[in-house]
């Protein structure tokens, strides 16, 4: 049996990190195994869908590196889930009923005020029709029968079918709701692995007995700990969370997969820049039960951990006009994301504008002019040259030393290593800055 797992978005707005998380563990759980990951678009809502974020979707997973081996529409699939319905409409499995909204809701008041739960109550067969309503349909659900299954993650599970509606699968305008569509794709396509998150389980519940009357086998489910922000509450924030967002903010894909990989889990959350490794560990045993956490500022760090292991090709056609391995290498440690190293190449190109120095330092600068122009070798390095022969001239040491320096020569008090920095900026661009420095 081949490992087969999907994910089935809705096109009814962009995907957010939560929806990022479910397609990542559902295409790391197929790649582990040999298998294969499908993407299902759950476009049966024709009026909140849209073509633009199917095209967002499909271009949000190939940024990711999440790339399908085959790709659905539940739009193009209706003939097939009218075939399904008629055979279980057939088999008394499927019944129309002719409550509205209001009267539904009214009911549900009435069993709560009562301490009972808010159950969908079948009206009798020989009920009558309410004249000039057309009926919308639910699933018969089998009330003998406990509904159980092992999920994955949150072990066994049990429900009492008496105490679940039986769910509306069908409106009355004849368009489809997620239940029956989904379980009827996961028989045709061959769904062995259904990953999503907690808030699903009631809906497994009532899919285990779709599948059963649809003559098929159930995939196995593993239902996940929903995400909760870095205050350690549900938060808003998260469903704004989005692909677009990440890369203005400069996150790689590898970060995200990184993160999302692993919180959640009993794993720490490494800074891999190949997903192989996440893959080959990734495991549902690992999986807790509490809320994951996900830290948009751990994010961020994690980020910089991963470009920092960025070799030259990796990222060369992202780097300024004329950097070159050792510029990317020079600077590459300062980086907390790639787009930085435009700024640092600036730095190393110029021009850059002269420090404000005090007088003494202003000295110390002049004297440092001299002790550049008698450097002979500024391919191997000149940072640890210079700096010598000042300390062994001036009696400076440490800060003193150093910081005026960095200063006069990057008119920055931080950055990349300088002796790696010194021999881009070369012997003339160097001894300018000292001069300009200087005064």
């Amino acid at each position: 049996m081949t490992v087969t797992t999907r994910f089935a978005p809705s096109p009814t707005g962009r995907l957010h990190v939560g929806n990022i998380r479910t397609a990542l563990h559902n295409w790391m759980w197929a790649k582990k195994h040999g298998g294969r990951f499908l993407l299902r678009i759950d476009d049966t809502d024709a009026e909140r869908s849209t073509e633009e974020n199917v095209e967002s979707i499909r271009a949000d997973l190939r940024w990711l590196g999440l790339e399908w081996d085959g790709e659905a529409r539940q739009s193009e699939r209706f003939a097939l889930y009218e075939e399904k319905f008629e055979q279980l409409k057939a088999a008394g499995r499927v019944y129309a009923c002719y409550e509205t909204p209001e009267e539904l809701e009214l009911r549900r008041k009435v069993l709560l005020g009562r301490g009972l739960p808010p159950v969908y109550e079948r009206q009798p067969a020989d009920a009558p029709i309410p004249e000039g309503r057309t009926p919308h349909w639910r699933f018969r659900l089998d009330h003998d029968t406990p509904i159980v299954w092992h999920d994955l993650i949150r072990g066994e599970q049990r429900f009492d079918p008496k105490l679940l509606s039986d769910p509306v699968i069908r409106r009355a305008d004849g368009s489809w709701l997620y239940m029956l569509p989904s379980a009827i794709d996961d028989v045709d396509m061959r769904i062995t692995h259904v990953v999503r998150g907690e808030d699903h389980v009631s809906n497994t519940a009532a899919q285990l007995q779709m599948f059963e009357a649809l003559g098929a086998p159930a995939p196995a489910f593993a239902h996940e700990a929903l995400l909760t922000g870095s205050e350690g509450k549900l938060s808003k924030r998260l469903g704004s969370l989005g692909v677009e967002h990440f890369r203005e903010a400069g996150i790689e894909p590898a970060a995200i997969i990184a993160k999302l990989a692993r919180i959640g889990t009993s794993d720490p959350v490494e800074p891999y820049a190949d997903a192989q490794p996440l893959i080959d560990s990734f495991d549902f045993a690992r999986f807790g039960r509490a809320p994951a956490r996900f830290d948009e500022a751990e994010l961020a760090t994690l980020n910089a951990k991963i470009v920092h292991q960025f070799d030259f090709a990796a990222v060369a056609d992202r780097l300024p006009d004329g950097m070159d391995a050792a510029g990317w290498e020079a600077i590459r440690p300062n980086l907390q994301h790639v787009a930085e190293a435009a700024d640092w190449w600036h730095v190393v190109r110029g021009p850059v504008a002269a420090p404000a120095l005090s007088d003494e330092d202003r000295a110390y600068i002049a004297t440092a002019i001299d002790a550049a122009a008698d450097i002979e070798d500024w391919a191997t390095n000149p940072w640890g040259a210079l700096t010598g022969a000042l300390k062994e001239q001036t009696g400076r040491k440490g800060k003193a030393l150093f910081l005026p320096l960095r200063q006069a020569l990057t008119a920055r008090e931080h950055g990349p290593d300088m002796a790696a920095l010194l021999p881009l900026i070369g012997r003339e661009q160097a001894l300018e800055r000292l001069r300009n420095a200087a005064g």
